[in-house]
């Protein structure tokens, strides 16, 4: 069987608002998904924004939030080549994969809304009925994405991404030009959080979310379980 192609995309933004710090994308974010889907088989392709190295928010590596997961992508030379030399979504074709995933982190809340060229990615995904994926602050990619009557994605759809509670814990909710749940809020979204910091992955047709760090293998699980039921 032919493996399944996965397409992972990164924030490319590195500054925290104003606060002169430093962000980008949540290490375990993306080494959790990463792993579920190459242990699974699958063809993983990594892009971001601007394409090559995508910031990692220097937090996440920080040694209290290191996993099984991001302690072995630290050891893994052929994963970090492929990170540093990440494809610009501008080269990108949906047609190319059965699937996207984007992780969170704080830097998409900056480069991913607004970006066309990112939402017209996720458009051609949706409209092949192939699954997106998105877990804590990677929902954010779909603010802008429309359907073919002109409605957004996520309007009556049951999502989830990170909680305003979540936002308000980690002391940024006066930082990030917007709270996420409220804005998927206000597109018509139908808000499906749990505890906060808890594990909550939510899949609704073809789309899946996941409201926090923790939640990143289980989304991977929820996109690769769409693949395998096609």
């Amino acid at each position: 069987m032919t493996p399944s192609r996965i397409l992972i995309v990164l924030t490319s933004h590195d500054q925290l608002g104003n606060t002169g710090e430093k962000t980008g994308f949540w290490l375990e974010e993306f080494a959790a998904p990463y792993y579920e889907f190459r242990d699974a088989g699958a063809d993983v392709t990594l892009a971001s924004i601007a394409g090559g190295q995508p910031p990692i928010d220097p937090k996440s590596a920080l040694a209290e939030w290191q996993t099984d997961d991001t302690r072995r992508f630290d050891k893994d030379t052929l994963a970090k080549d492929a990170l540093a030399n990440t494809t610009p979504i501008a080269d990108l074709d949906a047609g190319s994969f059965d699937a996207i995933f984007f992780p969170g982190g704080h830097g998409p809340m900056w480069d991913f809304p607004g970006n066309n060229t990112l939402a017209h990615l996720i458009e051609a995904f949706d409209e092949e009925g192939k699954p997106v994926g998105a877990v804590c602050h990677g929902p954010v990619a779909l603010m802008a994405v429309r359907k073919a009557d002109g409605t957004p994605l996520v309007a009556g759809k049951r999502v989830t991404a990170f909680t305003n509670g979540e936002e308000d814990a980690v002391g940024l909710s006066d930082v990030v030009p917007f709270l996420l749940e409220d804005r998927l809020r206000s597109l018509g979204a139908i808000i499906s959080n749990d505890t906060d910091f808890t594990v909550n992955v939510v899949t609704d047709g073809n789309l899946v979310t996941g409201q926090n760090p923790k939640s990143s293998a289980e989304g991977a699980r929820a996109i690769l379980a769409l693949l395998n039921a096609e």
